[in-house]
C-alpha cells in the first residue's frame, strides 16, 4: 500500500509539474503591437540617436532618447505601485579608446528593475540598444532613425516591463537600454562591470537587436523564424590551470557545446516551442552573425549568460546606410520597414521566457554523473532551495536541443536504468512548485 501511495503522489506531482502555465498565454496576449509601433515611431523621430549625437535637445539625439525611455519606466513604475527601481548607469568612454570614439562620450544606460519577492539578487534580463548609425560609424549629425536598428529591441524591452509589470515574481527581471552599441558594445561594458561590482547573481541576458524584420535581402518572407545566437562555452574563466583542466574534462566527458549561454539558448527555445508552437526558433551555434558581435558578448565576457535574439532574414539595405535612393533601391533604416506584427512575436517570446525563469527555483550548483561500463546513467545533483522537484534531461549527442526527460521527484539523486550513458548527453533541473524549470545544468562532477 505504501508503494501504490508513493507512485500515486509521483504521479500527480509530475502531472502537475508538466502543464502549462495560465498566465504565461495571458502575458502573450498581453503584448501590444499598437504600443511597439507607437514606441518604434517615437524613437525613430528623434533624428538620430548615435551614441555621440546631441544630448542637449529635447527633440533630438540620444539625451533626448534616453530622457524618454527613463520616462516611460518611470510612468510604468508609477502604473504598479512604483515595482520598478528606475535609473542611469553612466561610462565615461575618452576619445580615442578606439576609432570610432571621435570626442569624449558619457555613454548613459538605462535600467528599470523589477524586485524579485524570494530572490531579489537573482536577475533575468532583456536589453534592446539605445543608439543608432548611418554608413560612416563617426557620422553622429545625419539622420540615422534606426527603426528596426534597434528601436525594435528598445521598444520590446519597454513593452515588456508593461506587460510583466503586472505580476510578481520570485527572482528579478531587469528591462535594459544600452547605449554605445555601434561603437563598441562600451554600454553592456559597463553594465557588465557594474552587476560584477554589485555582485548581481545573473540567470541570462536576453539581448534584443532587431527583432523587427521580416523580408531578407535574399527575398525570404517570414513572420515565424527567428535565431537565437549564443556561445557554446564560456570564455571568461583565465587560469591557465584551470582552463587546461576544463579542457581536459570536456574531452574525455564532453560538453564543448553546454556552457551556461547554450543552455539559456536551449530555454528560450522549450519555452518558445511549449507556448508558442506557431514560431520556428532557431538554434545558432555562434556567439553571433559571423565575424560580429553584439550586446550579450560583454556579459559573456564577465562570465554571464547571455544569448542575442533577432529576426532570422536580414535587410543589409536597412542597416547602417544613409537614407537615400540608389538604382531604385531605397536604403536606410526606416519606420516604414519594420513589421510590427512579428516584433510583438519575439517581445512576447522575451516575455514568456523572463516570466518562466523568473518564476522557477534557482538550478542545481553541482551535477554529478556516473555510469561508466554499465546499462544505466546515474545522476546525482545538490538540493535547491524552493524546488519540488526535479527533472533529468537528456539527448543525443549530434542533438541541439533536450529531446528527452524524466521528473524524478523531490530526490537528489537517480539512476536511468538501460540509458547507456556512452550515448546520450545528459543535465538536471530544478523544478517549482507551478512547473516552472530553471535552466538545464550540464554535469559538473564525475561520479566514481
Amino acid at each position: 500500500m505504501k508503494n501504490v501511495i508513493t507512485s500515486l503522489f509521483l504521479f500527480f506531482t509530475f502531472y502537475l509539474s508538466a502543464q502549462t502555465d495560465p498566465k504565461i498565454y495571458d502575458i502573450i496576449d498581453a503584448v501590444s503591437e499598437e504600443r511597439l509601433r507607437d514606441d518604434v515611431k517615437t524613437l525613430a523621430d528623434f533624428g538620430t540617436r548615435h551614441t555621440l549625437s546631441d544630448t542637449v535637445s529635447d527633440t533630438r539625439g540620444i539625451g533626448a532618447a534616453r530622457r524618454w525611455i527613463k520616462s516611460e519606466f518611470d510612468n510604468i513604475s508609477k502604473d504598479c505601485s512604483n515595482c520598478l527601481e528606475v535609473f542611469y548607469q553612466n561610462n565615461l568612454v575618452e576619445k580615442g579608446t578606439n576609432q570610432r570614439i571621435v570626442k569624449d562620450v558619457n555613454v548613459v544606460n538605462v535600467v528599470a528593475i523589477q524586485r524579485g519577492t524570494k530572490y531579489p539578487n537573482r536577475y533575468i534580463i532583456m536589453s534592446g540598444d539605445i543608439d543608432s548609425r548611418v554608413s560612416d560609424p563617426t557620422d553622429f549629425a545625419s539622420d540615422s532613425p534606426g527603426a528596426n536598428d534597434n528601436a525594435s529591441g528598445m521598444a520590446g524591452a519597454i513593452e515588456a516591463a508593461r506587460v510583466l509589470s503586472k505580476y510578481k515574481f520570485e527572482s528579478s527581471i531587469v528591462y535594459l537600454g544600452l547605449s554605445g552599441e555601434e561603437q563598441g558594445l562600451f554600454g553592456g561594458q559597463g553594465m557588465a562591470k557594474y552587476a560584477k561590482e554589485n555582485n548581481w547573481d545573473i540567470i541570462g541576458v536576453l539581448n534584443n537587436d532587431m527583432i523587427g524584420n521580416i523580408t531578407g535581402v535574399d527575398g525570404v518572407i517570414d513572420n515565424r523564424a527567428f535565431r537565437i545566437f549564443s556561445e557554446p562555452i564560456t570564455t571568461a574563466e583565465t587560469d591557465p590551470e584551470r582552463l587546461a583542466r576544463q579542457a581536459r574534462g570536456r574531452r574525455f566527458y564532453g560538453g564543448e557545446v553546454d556552457g551556461i549561454s547554450r543552455q539559456l539558448a536551449r530555454y528560450v527555445h522549450k519555452t518558445t516551442e511549449t507556448y508558442m508552437p506557431e514560431m520556428n526558433p532557431m538554434m545558432i551555434y555562434r556567439l553571433d552573425r559571423f565575424g560580429r558581435g553584439g550586446h550579450h558578448r560583454p556579459f559573456n565576457d564577465a562570465g554571464f549568460a547571455g544569448i542575442r535574439i533577432m529576426e532570422a532574414h536580414e535587410n543589409y539595405t536597412q542597416q547602417h546606410q544613409d537614407i537615400r535612393t540608389e538604382d531604385g533601391i531605397n536604403y536606410g533604416d526606416t519606420f516604414e520597414h519594420v513589421n510590427f506584427g512579428y516584433a510583438k512575436k519575439l517581445t512576447a517570446v522575451n516575455a514568456i521566457t523572463m516570466a518562466s525563469l523568473a518564476s522557477a527555483p534557482p538550478a542545481p550548483n553541482e551535477v554529478g554523473i556516473g555510469g561508466i561500463v554499465e546499462p544505466s546513467a546515474k545522476l546525482k545533483w545538490s538540493n535547491v532551495d524552493g524546488a519540488t522537484g526535479y527533472k533529468i534531461y537528456w539527448r543525443d549527442t549530434t542533438s541541439a536541443t533536450w529531446d528527452h526527460s524524466r521528473y524524478v521527484g523531490d530526490v537528489t539523486e537517480f539512476t536511468l536504468e538501460g540509458i547507456v550513458i556512452d550515448n546520450f548527453l545528459f543535465g538536471v533541473a530544478s523544478v517549482g512548485k507551478d512547473g516552472h524549470e530553471s535552466m538545464v545544468v550540464f554535469p559538473n562532477t564525475i561520479i566514481r
